[in-house]
């Protein structure tokens, strides 16, 4: 099986920062009458560019050199990033027509945060300089912890 280059595997980082944006503004946009759950959504939305933008400028400092045990780092890495949530059939976007109630929304962010936590932590492994990525990984987890709160919420309704 071929593997990523580290160049690669920034990249999809950025390209999971985008289809997270991409699905918080839509549920933000498609649940305006619900001020609570949109300014959830707008505010996760926010943080992902933020996130987008770290990874591109972590891009630009690579060196394209794949630490030792870089190939099954890679094998592990395509195969999170051809589950679900990023290229297979029930991506995020092409889900997002599915996500018709408050409740689904919020366990389908829950499930793409816990997917890209995945990805993160396999990532965190071949970076010499981790103070990036740990920085991410721990305003993701802060993501699972809002929609977790907000869940709660809506489960005491």
């Amino acid at each position: 099986m071929e593997h990523y280059s580290i160049r690669e595997v920034v990249e999809q980082a950025v390209r999971a920062e985008r289809l997270g944006y991409d699905y918080y503004s839509s549920m933000s946009l498609r649940h305006a009458k619900d001020r609570g759950l949109s300014d959830l959504f707008g505010k996760l939305a926010a943080k992902e560019l933020e996130h987008e933008k770290k990874f591109q400028d972590l891009e630009k400092g690579l060196h394209d050199e794949e630490p030792e045990g870089w190939e099954e780092v890679s094998e592990y890495l395509r195969v999170i990033v051809e589950s679900e949530f990023f290229l297979g059939s029930n991506k995020a976007l092409r889900s997002l027509e599915q996500v018709t109630t408050v409740e689904a929304a919020v366990k389908f962010a829950v499930g793409f945060e816990k997917e890209t936590l995945l990805y993160y932590y396999a990532v965190r492994k071949m970076l010499k300089d981790k103070s990036i990525i740990d920085a991410i990984i721990e305003e993701e987890k802060s993501h699972i912890l809002q929609l977790g709160k907000f869940a709660q919420g809506l489960a005491q309704l």
